[in-house]
């Protein structure tokens, strides 16, 4: 008889940051990337950024596998269809770390707290925000879908921008109306959309103009 079972042990994972936080720093970002991506080469988007008002913390997708045939470009996916629960608590578990020992202790009635996400990384950023209650000021959906589970009391103080381009391949006029009907709901009237010319990208400029507003 075949049984799948499970075994629980201690697992250590790396994260990257951008900038040094010091006393003019403003806003703290986790910045959680798509499918594919490194966080050594995500953060490179957020260079156009203020260096002195923001400090940005990438986590990195737990599970590693190479892209090509060559075994030469190495890609990061957080999820997959394969025993999603299990995973989705691990990836959570993980956040909470990175959060705890980098995140919590800097913030305080000074500093605004920034989450995004961008494609894959949407779905993990926001359930670690509405399972944990995890307080944040901002959150950036970018190129990616909020799951419907959602608690929608989640981003009840929370200020979002949903930003996409408007020739994304993975984003049809169906699923662009389900993800701003929720996004609206989630966020009522503190939601900012800013679509953009182009694909399924990471739009640095976007990300300079949203800091600004932050």
């Amino acid at each position: 008889m075949r049984e799948e079972k499970t075994v629980s042990y201690t697992t250590t994972n790396t994260y990257q940051t951008l900038n040094t936080f010091t006393l003019k720093t403003e806003v703290i970002w986790m910045v959680c990337h798509g499918l594919g991506h490194l966080t050594k080469y995500f953060l490179n988007h957020f260079e156009k950024i203020d260096s002195e008002k923001h400090y940005i913390i990438a986590p990195q997708a737990p599970s590693k596998y190479y892209q090509d045939k060559r075994y030469k470009y190495v890609g990061a996916s957080w999820l997959t269809r394969e025993n999603t629960d299990i995973e989705i608590e691990n990836v959570l578990n993980y956040l909470d770390q990175v959060y705890t020992s980098e995140i919590q202790p800097k913030l305080n009635s000074h500093i605004k707290f920034c989450v995004m996400g961008f494609s894959q990384g949407v779905s993990v950023a926001s359930r670690w925000i509405s399972r944990r209650a995890i307080s944040c000021d901002f959150f950036i959906v970018h190129s990616g879908s909020i799951p419907e589970d959602i608690d929608k009391d989640t981003f009840k103080k929370t200020k979002g921008f949903l930003t996409y381009g408007k020739e994304d391949a993975l984003l049809n006029n169906s699923r662009l109306k389900q993800q701003t009907s929720l996004a609206k709901e989630l966020f009522d009237e503190r939601l900012n959309i800013l679509p953009f010319e182009g694909k399924h990208i990471v739009n640095e400029e976007i990300l300079a103009e949203i800091s600004k507003k932050l």
